[in-house]
């Protein structure tokens, strides 16, 4: 049991881009937070619209420092990731909680987080979706398949927690010490896969979990294809493309841990191409999009058979700001 959770060590951090009309409301959402974090991080992907001034106008009245940066490249959600973890390790945070521009923090979210800090490392709450349903995240993968388990319990026991071999940056809230083994997000990813390697990535190193609080709600409609007990979500031809290359980091990361199987591994590529064709079919109701699948596979090739690939490194336990 670690001591008593103190809010001012935690450390919200954001990755944003071009979407300054949403990020306003996330901003809104922490000024009302109480307790509140000691830092929010806000890492801009080059955004081209009002992002920097708008976040200069809430210097003053958001109630914890605020720390911006504004990226030279769209890094993708990945390298936003690495950055707004980076720069809250350095800032000396125990905490790290982080958060795509498209969500607002329930007030009282961050004392949720914290009551289970003491007991875990790795914590994932739950979210509200858009229209303030129960959003379900699949918190499972089956690893040998390197996917996740799409029908994996949502009910919680007494207990309030289960355990998790995955992740989400859509609110991942993480103790330094296990940063610190496991080396920052991979930016590699661009985008697709980053979250649940990093958290799988955790979970190999501590008790992770998913808890049942509520402590986020997600303020942007998307797409979906009603599915009865879960949805699917609409996609893109970014998001295709990195969904399949993207395959290739992860088999360079299960064979840097010895756990790569051919056999199992390129089952569950089967699957993933085919989860995509369906979501092409019956959530976008197209076949458009299937050349973007084909030319991720191809690039991944190139990433599976590079020698020189290597994990991200473990970080210096005294890097302070």
């Amino acid at each position: 049991m670690s001591a008593a959770f103190d809010p001012a060590t935690a450390t919200i951090a954001i990755v944003t881009f071009n979407r300054s009309h949403l990020l306003s409301k996330l901003l809104d959402s922490i000024i009302v937070m109480d307790p509140k974090p000691g830092h929010v991080v806000i890492i801009d992907n080059a955004s081209t619209d009002d992002t920097t001034s708008l976040v200069e106008s809430y210097r003053d009245r958001i109630g914890a420092t605020l720390v911006y940066r504004r990226l030279d490249e769209n890094t993708g959600g990945s390298g936003g990731f690495s950055e707004g973890m980076r720069v809250a390790y350095e800032l000396g945070s125990t905490w790290m909680w982080l958060m795509d521009d498209d969500v607002e923090v329930i007030p009282n979210g961050l004392a949720r987080m914290g009551a289970w800090a003491p007991r875990f490392k790795s914590i994932q709450g739950r979210r509200y979706d858009y229209d303030g349903s129960e959003f379900y995240w699949q918190y499972r993968i089956a690893e040998p398949l390197g996917i996740p388990i799409p029908f994996a319990p949502a009910g919680f026991d007494e207990s309030g927690f289960k355990p998790m071999n995955s992740g989400c940056f859509e609110g991942m809230f993480i103790h330094r010490d296990i940063v610190q083994q496991i080396g920052l997000p991979d930016p590699r990813f661009f985008i697709y896969w980053d979250d649940q390697v990093y958290g799988w990535l955790a979970s190999r190193k501590t008790q992770s979990v998913i808890v049942n609080e509520f402590v986020l709600k997600r303020t942007r409609e998307i797409k979906q294809w009603d599915m009865g007990i879960r949805h699917m979500n609409a996609s893109s031809n970014a998001y295709r493309y990195y969904i399949m290359r993207n395959r290739a980091h992860i088999k360079q990361y299960y064979r840097s841990v010895g756990i790569y199987n051919p056999v199992l591994f390129g089952a569950g590529t089967a699957l993933t191409f085919a989860k995509e064709l369906i979501r092409l079919l019956f959530v976008e109701r197209t076949v458009r999009g299937t050349s973007n699948l084909i030319r991720g596979i191809r690039d991944g090739r190139k990433i599976s058979q590079d020698a020189s690939w290597r994990p991200m490194p473990a970080l210096d336990r005294g890097m302070i700001e």
